[in-house]
C-alpha cells in the first residue's frame, strides 16, 4: 500500500500531493473550515489546486457535466464531505475521505481509528481484483456435457476474451480463466448452464470491459455446445475480490465510560454473537458497517450500489445471512476483530474523470491503486463496526446522541460559527432542543457582550508547571501557576440516578459504583458525602482541553465537588474540597504530588517541594507573590502523554546513572529558585531565560517532542522572551512568557493549526 511520508515541509513539492507524516492532525474538528483545509495542504495531501477548489466550491459537479452524466438533469444534488483521521493501516497513514450525510459516522471513525493505532493499527490482505462475468446458455442435452465441453475449450475462450481488450492485457490484467454451473428454470423447467468469466480488471472497476467480453464469446459459445445465449453480463456478487482486514487491541484501550476492558470486550464478542446466530440482528449490523463503506465509495466515485448487492449476497452465502465481522477473546489481553467482505472498486474511469470532487479525494488518500483502495474500504467496514458495537455495549448508540442533535438543530438554525459551542451547550442545558430555541439563544447571545454564566456553575483551576518538571520528582523545588476557570459545573437534582453530562466532550454518562475511569472516581466521591443514592445531573463544563498536562482532572474533581456543595448546601471547606480531590487524583494517578489538587482548589501560585525520601508523598507548599503581572500563552499539541510513562523513563535513566541524572535535577533546582526569586521581584527578562535555560535540560533529558519544539521556535520567533514544555513532556502543551506579544504568538499557534490558551495572572 502507498503511505504519506514526513516530507511535507520540502518546498520543491508543496504545490504537488505527496504523502505526509501522520493521520493524527490535533483538534481538526474544532477548526474552521478553512484552517482544515489548510492543514491538509500543509502536510501535503492536498495540492494548491485542490486547496482553490476546495475553498471557492468549484470542485462540486457543475450543472453542464451532470447533464451528460444521467438524464433528465435539473440540478446538482450535494452532501457533506469530510475525512476520517488517525487510520494506521499496514503501518501506513491515511486520511480517508467521506461523504455521508449522518452524523457521528466520521467521528465514530476517527475515534476508532484512534483506538485501533495505539495497539499497532489495523492490518489487510491485497485484493485481487477479479470481476465475473455470467454467460447464461439455454440448453436441450446432458449439462454435464455441456459443462465438460467448455471446460475442454478453456484456454480458447480466454484468449478470445481477451482478444477484445488488449490493452487490459498489457497492463496485466484481461480473462483468467472460467467456472461452469448448471441450474432448472423454476418457470418452465428449462435446463440452464451458466458459464462464469473471471476477469482481473486492475485499477478500473471493468463493468463495460466484462460486459463486452460476455457478448464477444456468445456466438462462439453457442458454436460449441449447441445452445442459445441469452445473458450475457457482469455479476456484482464479487466474492474473487475479498477485502480481509484484522484489529487488535489491548484491553486497557477499551476501559472507559465506567467499563473495564474486560467488560467492554465481552459486551462486543456478544453482540457480535447476536449477529451471527439472528439475521434480524445481522441486518442492522452489517448495515452499520455499510455506513462507512458506502461514504468512501461515494467519495471515491465507486458503485455503491454494486458494493451493497455483492456485501449482503455474501453474508447469505451460508444460507443464512449473518454479520460480516467477527470479534473474538481468543488472545489473552485483547480484542480482536475481523472483516471478509467483496470490495471490487477502481481507481480509474467513470466518475473519476468527470467529478473534481472525486480526484481530490483520490490524492488524499495517496492515490492508491484499485487494490489498496478496496483494502482501505474493508478497513473502514471494520473500524465503523467496532464503534457501533462498543457504543451499544457500554451505554448504547444514544451515548452521544444529545450532544450530536444538539450540534445538528444548531446548524439548521444557521448559528454563527463564533457562538455556535456555546449554544450547543445551552440547547443541552435546556433540555429543548429544537431551532426555535437554538434561535432564541444565538440571538440572546447577541446582545451579550460577554458569554453568559449559568447561576450555579461553580469553577475550578488548573495549573501549569513554570520550572522544575521531573527534577521536583526528586526533592527539588517547582513552580506551579493557576489557569482561571478552566473547569466548570453546575448541579441540578432531577433525574434517575447520578448522571454526568459534558458536551464539549460529547459525554452523557450514568455514574456507577465500583467501577473504573470517570464514573467510578465521581460515585466514589458522592459516596463519601453521602450522597450516592441522590438523583441529579451534573453538567461539566470544561474550557481546557483533556489529558494535556493542564490540570484538567483535578480541576473537573474540584469543580464537581462545590457544584454539589452548593446544590446541597453541605458548606465544605476549601480544605475539605482540596482533600477530597486529593483522592480523586489518588484514584486516577495513584501517587500525585497534591500540587494539581491544590492549584485547582485556591488558585494561587504555589512553589513546591516534595521531601527527600522518596516514600513519602508529602510536600511543602509555599505561596508565591508575584512582583508583576504574567501574560503567557498555552501552546496545546493535541497530542496525549501519560505523565506515568515519561516519569517512569526518567527514573529508569536515573537508575541507570544517578550522578549524572542527579547533576540535571540539581541544575533545575537551582533554576527554579532563581525564578522564584525573579517571579516574585518581576524580572520578567531573567525569567524567562531561565524558562529557556530548563526546557534545554527537559529536552536534553527526552522528554520533547517535534510538535512541541515547534511550538516553543514559533513562540520565540513571535516574541515570546521564554518558551518551555510544562508537565510532563512527551506531547500535551508548553508555555510562552509573552509580555507585549501574546496576541501574535497566539495568532501563530492557531496559524500553525495547534490550539492556544492565552492567560494573565496578577
Amino acid at each position: 500500500m502507498a503511505s504519506y511520508s514526513s516530507t511535507d515541509n520540502d518546498p520543491s513539492t508543496a504545490d504537488h500531493p505527496k504523502q505526509a507524516g501522520s493521520s493524527r492532525i490535533p483538534n481538526f474538528f474544532r477548526m474552521p473550515i478553512a484552517e482544515r483545509i489548510s492543514a491538509l495542504h500543509q502536510r501535503g495531501m492536498l495540492s494548491s489546486e485542490d486547496v482553490q477548489l476546495l475553498s471557492s466550491g468549484n470542485h462540486q459537479v457543475q450543472l453542464n457535466v451532470a447533464d451528460k452524466m444521467i438524464e433528465n438533469v435539473v440540478g446538482v444534488f450535494g452532501l457533506p464531505m469530510g475525512v476520517a483521521l488517525n487510520f494506521l493501516i499496514n503501518n501506513r497513514d491515511y486520511v480517508v475521505p467521506l461523504v455521508v450525510e449522518e452524523p457521528s459516522i466520521v467521528a465514530g471513525l476517527s475515534g476508532a481509528a484512534r483506538m485501533a493505532r495505539l495497539g499497532g493499527g489495523f492490518t489487510v490482505e491485497p485484493v485481487d481484483p477479479i470481476l465475473i462475468g455470467q454467460v447464461q446458455i439455454v440448453i436441450d442435452s446432458d449439462p454435464e456435457q455441456v459443462k465438460q465441453k467448455l471446460l475442454e475449450h478453456r484456454e480458447d475462450i480466454v484468449a478470445l476474451a481477451n482478444s477484445l481488450h488488449p490493452k487490459m492485457v498489457a497492463r496485466g490484467g484481461g480473462a483468467l480463466d472460467i467456472e461452469v454451473f448448471d441450474y432448472q428454470a423454476e418457470e418452465d423447467g428449462r435446463l440452464m448452464v451458466v458459464m462464469h468469466l473471471l476477469v482481473d480488471t486492475r485499477d478500473a472497476m471493468g463493468a463495460n470491459l466484462v460486459n463486452t467480453m460476455c457478448e464477444g464469446v456468445a456466438s462462439y459459445v453457442e458454436g460449441l455446445t449447441g445452445g442459445k445465449v441469452f445473458l450475457r453480463i457482469l455479476s456484482n456478487l464479487t466474492d474473487r475480490a475479498i477485502a480481509r482486514a484484522t484489529v487488535r487491541i489491548p484491553l486497557k484501550n477499551l476501559e472507559g465510560k465506567g467499563y473495564s476492558g474486560e467488560e467492554v470486550r465481552d459486551g462486543i464478542v456478544l453482540a457480535n454473537d447476536l449477529a451471527l446466530a439472528d439475521p434480524y440482528r445481522a441486518a442492522t449490523h452489517n448495515k452499520g458497517i455499510m455506513n462507512g463503506v458506502d461514504a468512501v465509495a461515494l467519495a471515491t466515485g465507486n458503485d455503491w450500489r454494486a458494493i451493497e448487492a455483492a456485501a449482503h449476497a455474501y453474508a447469505a452465502r451460508s444460507g443464512r445471512y449473518q454479520a460480516l465481522t467477527r470479534w473474538h477473546k481468543r488472545e489473552t489481553g485483547y480484542l480482536v476483530g475481523e472483516i471478509a467482505i467483496p470490495m471490487k472498486v477502481g481507481t480509474v474511469g467513470g466518475s473519476l474523470e468527470t467529478n473534481p470532487s472525486v480526484r481530490i479525494n483520490h490524492r488524499l488518500l495517496g492515490s492508491p491503486d484499485a487494490s489498496e483502495l478496496a483494502g482501505i474500504m474493508g478497513v473502514i467496514g471494520l473500524a465503523q463496526n467496532f464503534a457501533a458495537l462498543r457504543a451499544l455495549s457500554t451505554d448504547g448508540i444514544q451515548q452521544n446522541h444529545m450532544n450530536l442533535h444538539a450540534r445538528s438543530v444548531a446548524s439548521t438554525a444557521g448559528v454563527a460559527e463564533d457562538v455556535f459551542e456555546t449554544v450547543v451547550e445551552s440547547l443541552i442545558e435546556s433540555g429543548e432542543i429544537k431551532v426555535w430555541k437554538a434561535q432564541e439563544i444565538a440571538k440572546n447571545l447577541s446582545r451579550q457582550v460577554a458569554m453568559p454564566e449559568t447561576a450555579d456553575r461553580q469553577s475550578a483551576y488548573g495549573k501549569i508547571i513554570l520550572l522544575g518538571e521531573h527534577a521536583v520528582v526528586y526533592g527539588r523545588p517547582a513552580i506551579a501557576l493557576p489557569i482561571p476557570i478552566a473547569v466548570e459545573a453546575s448541579v441540578r437534582k432531577e433525574g434517575d440516578g447520578i448522571n454526568v453530562l459534558i458536551p464539549r466532550w460529547g459525554i452523557e454518562q450514568r455514574v456507577r459504583p465500583a467501577t473504573p475511569g470517570f464514573a467510578g472516581i465521581i460515585a466514589t466521591m458522592l459516596s463519601q458525602l453521602g450522597l450516592a443514592e441522590q438523583n441529579m445531573t451534573i453538567e461539566v463544563f470544561p474550557h481546557i482541553p483533556r489529558a494535556m498536562g493542564l490540570g484538567g482532572s483535578s480541576a473537573l474533581a474540584v469543580a464537581i465537588l462545590r457544584a454539589v456543595d452548593h446544590a446541597y448546601d453541605l458548606n465544605l471547606s476549601d480544605g475539605r474540597i482540596n482533600e477530597l480531590a486529593f483522592e480523586c487524583e489518588k484514584t486516577a494517578h495513584g501517587t500525585p504530588s497534591g500540587i494539581d489538587n491544590t492549584v485547582a482548589t485556591y488558585g494561587t501560585p504555589l512553589l513546591y517541594q516534595r521531601n527527600q525520601d522518596q516514600d513519602q508523598q508529602q510536600a511543602k507548599f509555599r505561596n508565591v507573590n508575584l512582583g508583576q503581572s504574567l501574560e503567557l500563552v498555552i501552546g496545546v499539541t493535541g497530542k496525549e502523554s501519560l505523565t506515568a510513562d515519561t516519569v517512569a523513563r526518567v527514573r529508569a535513566s536515573w537508575q541507570q546513572y544517578p550522578d549524572r541524572y542527579d547533576s540535571i535535577f540539581d541544575q533545575i533546582g537551582q533554576l527554579t529558585e532563581l525564578g522564584h526569586d525573579a517571579l516574585q521581584e518581576g524580572r520578567l527578562a531573567e525569567l524567562g531565560e531561565l524558562m529557556n535555560l530548563c526546557h534545554g535540560y527537559l529536552n536534553a533529558l527526552q522528554l520533547s517532542t517535534p510538535e512541541l519544539e515547534e511550538l516553543v521556535h514559533i513562540a520565540r520567533k513571535h516574541g515570546a522572551i521564554g518558551a518551555k514544555l510544562t508537565g510532563g513532556g512527551g506531547g500535551g502543551s508548553m508555555i510562552a512568557l509573552c509580555p507585549d506579544a501574546s496576541g501574535a504568538v497566539q495568532q501563530a499557534f492557531e496559524s500553525a493549526g495547534y490550539k492556544a490558551i492565552p492567560i494573565t495572572l496578577g
